[in-house]
């Protein structure tokens, strides 16, 4: 009976092995092309990273040549003239060589950033550094009109643009002549609780300079 038994399992294994060889044969194919695959994706994954950083390196390069150059007309030019895909980078490119224009040519300066700010295709808080920038620029060309209306866009969204827009709409208001307001506006930010330190000393110093008070002055004395 062990003889039987015996028998039986080595051709039950037999079998076995002979379908395992016959699914081999037919489906064998899909295990090779998996591990293809997997070799080939994480060849082209590494690959990719390689491009990429090897992109930023040179990108940096051109950056910090171009802003070795003598004088600020210069760098902007070899700012403007490094070639870089339409896109975060170019932005932030197109904004450094707004600054080197500020001091010698702060009409182009302010055109560059406002081209910027109009772009729909720039994200949201580029533009709005643009914008911020542009009207910050003296003789920037820009009307008092103008400016108050971007500003008023910017002081209409959240944290601390916001607060930076209110900050250049005071300072419209003294070049208006509106002291009154600009003290009134100058208080908000100073008790805002998304002032940061530096604008809220900002503030409070411009409010003395008016001849205003600013707030909880009076009730700080009296404690």
């Amino acid at each position: 009976m062990s003889n039987t038994d015996s028998f039986i399992d080595e051709v039950t294994e037999e079998v076995r092995r002979d379908r395992l060889f016959r699914l081999m044969r037919r489906y064998g194919w899909i295990a090779v092309l998996a591990v293809i695959l997997l070799v080939g994706g994480a060849t082209w994954h590494e690959w990719r990273k390689a491009q990429e950083r090897a992109t930023a390196e040179a990108l940096g390069d051109d950056i910090i040549a171009a802003l070795n150059a003598e004088d600020g007309a210069a760098r902007a030019a070899a700012l403007e003239s490094i070639e870089t895909p339409e896109g975060r980078a170019r932005t932030v490119i197109d904004m450094m060589a707004a600054s080197e224009q500020m001091d010698e040519a702060p009409g182009e300066a302010a055109a560059r950033l406002m081209a910027i700010a109009d772009r729909s295709d720039v994200e949201q808080i580029y533009r709005q550094i643009a914008t911020l920038k542009a009207v910050m620029i003296p003789d920037s060309g820009l009307d008092a009109q103008d400016r108050r209306e971007r500003l008023d866009g910017l002081a209409l969204g959240g944290g601390i643009v916001r607060l930076l827009a209110e900050e250049q709409l005071a300072y419209l208001d003294i070049e208006a002549g509106d002291t009154e307001k600009a003290i009134e506006r100058l208080n908000q930010i100073a008790a805002d609780a998304g002032a940061t330190p530096g604008l809220r000393r900002r503030a409070t110093q411009v409010i003395v300079a008016l001849g205003g008070e600013p707030a909880g002055t009076q009730d700080d004395a009296d404690e």
